[in-house]
């Protein structure tokens, strides 16, 4: 995961590529970062392999349209390489006052954005173009630039509902799971998945890689806890949850300080238990990451998505289990 703040993005990209990622996703979340199509369009430039992706943008703050030409654009840049990572949105709407995207207004959104990213015509939503008086004009929209770009860009939902896995298995083209790297959790997610139509599924995972699981813990806290978030949004958990599992779910949905989002030392990462973030992330030793990943894999993922170390976690601490990660875990998974 990247966070495209300005003078960043070209950096995290060129260490992504040489330590061997496959790809980097940038946050959108406008008020708390930078522009991610303008990050996405900086990695292009000095990497040559690495796969690029939002993650995630949302169906609220730009319209289809312009969602798939600035995706679209990235993957013209890149020589193939985007991918358009998007979910009913959190962090981005909330700093605007906003909830989550209705499932059925995301639903719609996806149907719009596939068909600009396919080149289809697209219906108008609201049309008033007639108060114009214009000679000739548009009777629907598409981007009529799209061949220029290349092939289609793939979209990845960003799932955890059961009602949100069900429309990204009908209308993406993956769906990444984000209900933690409990296997049970996961098993369920992809069986709900693929039942509906999914040909890929993987999952967000919240890994750090340090000899000392308590200190693996404190750096991954605050991203933990804001995916822990994701299946309790509403106040009751999504899938299947242990009691312990439950109430450490309830009680970070209580404590949630939305202002100090994916940061460590918060009141929401201050009620994870060691057991629940055990079972939820896969923190500890880098032998013990690559067996739970493995494990992971063998459910039938075919993506996972990275999620280090915490902002405001010790950043020397952070730094050497990155290293930790890259040196001794993500060979083993090759």
């Amino acid at each position: 995961m990247g966070v495209g703040l300005p003078g960043l993005a070209s950096r995290q990209a060129e260490r992504a590529e040489a330590a061997g990622f496959d790809g980097i996703q940038m946050v959108d979340s406008q008020n708390l970062a930078g522009d991610p199509y303008i990050a996405l369009a900086m990695a292009a430039r000095v990497t040559d392999r690495l796969k690029l992706g939002t993650g995630v943008t949302n169906p609220v703050t730009r319209h289809p349209a312009v969602t798939a030409a600035a995706i679209a654009t990235v993957q013209g840049e890149s020589g193939g390489r985007a991918q358009l990572g998007i979910g009913r949105g959190d962090s981005a709407l909330a700093h605007l006052g906003r909830a989550p995207a209705p499932v059925a207004v995301f639903e719609r959104y996806l149907e719009d954005l596939q068909a600009y990213l396919r080149g289809d015509h697209v219906q108008f939503a609201d049309p008033n173009l007639d108060t114009l008086g214009l000679a000739g004009a548009p009777t629907d929209s598409r981007l009529t630039w799209l061949a220029l770009a290349g092939a289609k860009v793939p979209v990845a939902v960003a799932a955890t509902g059961p009602r949100v896995i069900d429309v990204a298995a009908r209308l993406a083209d993956r769906v990444t799971l984000a209900v933690g790297a409990d296997p049970d959790r996961l098993r369920w997610g992809s069986e709900r998945a693929r039942a509906g139509g999914a040909s890929s599924v993987g999952a967000y995972v919240n890994v750090v890689a340090h000899p000392d699981v308590d200190q693996a813990i404190a750096l991954a806290e605050g991203g933990l806890a804001s995916f822990a978030r994701f299946s309790v949004m509403h106040g009751a958990p999504t899938g299947p949850v242990t009691t312990e599992q439950r109430d450490v779910l309830t009680t970070v949905h209580a404590a949630y300080d939305m202002n100090a989002h994916t940061q460590a030392g918060t009141p929401q990462a201050a009620a994870l238990t060691r057991d629940f973030a055990d079972r939820f992330g896969i923190l500890g030793p880098a032998g013990d990451c690559v067996r739970r990943l493995h494990e992971i894999v063998a459910l039938g993922l075919d993506h996972l998505v990275i999620v280090g170390p915490s902002i405001g976690a010790d950043r020397d601490e952070a730094a050497a289990a990155q290293r930790r990660f890259a040196e001794e875990v993500l060979p083993a998974l090759r």
